[in-house]
């Protein structure tokens, strides 16, 4: 029965990805439009389904999100002042100098590093703002905790990407040629169902790969465990700990 109702759950698509990956904290937004003004226009790069752009537009005059995926963008929230583009990390089409403030939520670790940077400085007028940040795994409770471990490391970790390193460093190593400023704590608290975090989990790019040479879907074989340890509850809170970096032009 609880393998059933697990299937009838997912498919790995855009939708998914739009319906479960979580929302970053209104504070960020406030704070990183702080350090922008005069706040005309913010860039949002890999914007996906527009989870950065659309907070950001309570703020700016004009959002833009680029996004090379046709997909992602037909799954992209719409929103008043957010226009999304066809447009990659290194080659956005945006005008010279034109954005008061570019950001990258969890996916700077997918870009050409010095490719980027050198669009960011193109793209990003004198003294404007750039920050990224990232999250890593949830934190609910010890036994859930532990069990989405297993899922993530033991039957996932060989099918990461490379790149998933620099998210488990907080992108702390990733060499950045603008000047850094301070950025206070920021982290993301939530109340999830058990099947929203199966559909989180289920948005994991490895799975795919983890199905196509194993004839089996790394959820589904972690799904008694998780269920296990979720217990009775309806809803249970789920935070995490955001790592963010901000730059000076």
């Amino acid at each position: 029965m609880a393998t059933s109702a697990f299937k009838d759950l997912f498919s790995p698509q855009a939708a998914d990805y739009a319906r479960f990956r979580p929302v970053y904290p209104p504070e960020l937004f406030t704070w990183l439009a702080s350090k922008a003004p005069p706040r005309r226009l913010a860039v949002d790069v890999a914007t996906g389904n527009g989870q950065a752009a659309v907070p950001l537009a309570a703020h700016f005059e004009r959002v833009i999100g680029v996004e090379p995926s046709d997909e992602q963008r037909a799954n992209a929230a719409p929103a008043p002042r957010v226009e999304y583009r066809r447009g990659t990390a290194e080659a956005t089409g945006l005008d010279a100098a034109s954005a008061d403030l570019l950001t990258v939520a969890q996916a700077i670790h997918w870009f050409n590093h010095p490719a980027f940077f050198a669009e960011v400085r193109r793209v990003v007028r004198p003294h404007g703002l750039f920050a990224f940040w990232c999250y890593g795994l949830t934190a609910i409770s010890p036994e859930v905790d532990a069990a989405v471990h297993v899922y993530y490391q033991d039957l996932l970790g060989p099918y990461w990407e490379p790149e998933r390193k620099m998210v488990e460093q907080g992108y702390r190593n990733i060499a950045v040629p603008f000047n850094p400023i301070a950025v206070p704590p920021f982290g993301m608290q939530l109340r999830w169902t058990f099947e929203h975090l199966l559909g989180y989990l289920g948005t994991w790019s490895p799975r795919k790969r983890f199905l196509a040479e194993k004839g089996q879907d790394a959820l589904e074989l972690a799904f008694p465990r998780l269920r296990e340890a979720w217990g009775a509850y309806g809803e249970r809170p789920v935070s995490w700990p955001l790592s963010v970096r901000a730059f000076r032009i």
